[in-house]
């Protein structure tokens, strides 16, 4: 895992210093995809699927990688090269592609049960909608990867992601075995 980090962390470093030269859409695009993927499957399954994510979502978060209001040490060092009207065209080229599919098992009936429970009591599908597909500036989260979703449902319970109140008050009301069987439903849809 250190080593992903360090490699991941050279090309991004490398990358970002080309970024501001790059001319076009698809140039700037090229970039994310060193991490995100050339044909939308991440290089690891802790990097989130951006391919046809809702476009509002892409632009928050690159917004607040930019801002500093969500850390990553990797995404800053390419957000800090990246204008707004940048951070717009990629929110709306990546919004524009085929969702990804992982290709991840459905979950076992145990954990689907838990996890219909606590969506349910939460109320999940108020702001994800119908199936977990996001709108807006909500983001999808069926068929995202399993590993990606539990570390940002642990990071907003840990508050060590912030950028969203909502959520960090949510979580911290959930238990890892809720969080567990929440990630491998929603991967699996």
């Amino acid at each position: 895992m250190r080593a992903l980090r360090i490699a991941i962390g050279l090309i991004a470093a490398a990358l970002a210093a080309g970024t501001a030269a790059a001319d076009s859409i698809e140039d700037k695009a090229a970039v994310c995809g060193a991490c995100h993927g050339e044909n939308g499957k991440p290089a690891s399954p802790e990097i989130p699927i951006i391919w046809g994510q809702t476009e509002g979502y892409i632009y928050i978060e690159l917004r607040d990688f930019k801002s500093g209001a969500r850390k990553n040490d990797l995404m800053a060092g390419i957000m800090a090269t990246l204008e707004k009207d940048d951070i717009l065209a990629l929110a709306s080229y990546f919004s524009q592609k085929p969702w990804t599919n992982l290709g991840q098992p459905s979950a076992d009936a145990a954990s689907t049960k838990e996890a219909q429970i606590v969506s349910g009591s939460a109320q999940c599908e108020g702001c994800h909608l119908a199936g977990y597909l996001g709108e807006s500036v909500t983001p999808r989260l069926a068929g995202q990867s399993e590993t990606y979703l539990l570390k940002q449902m642990q990071a907003f319970r840990a508050k060590e992601r912030t950028n969203n109140a909502w959520m960090v008050d949510l979580l911290k009301t959930y238990s890892d075995q809720d969080m567990v069987a929440l990630a491998k439903y929603l991967a699996g849809l």
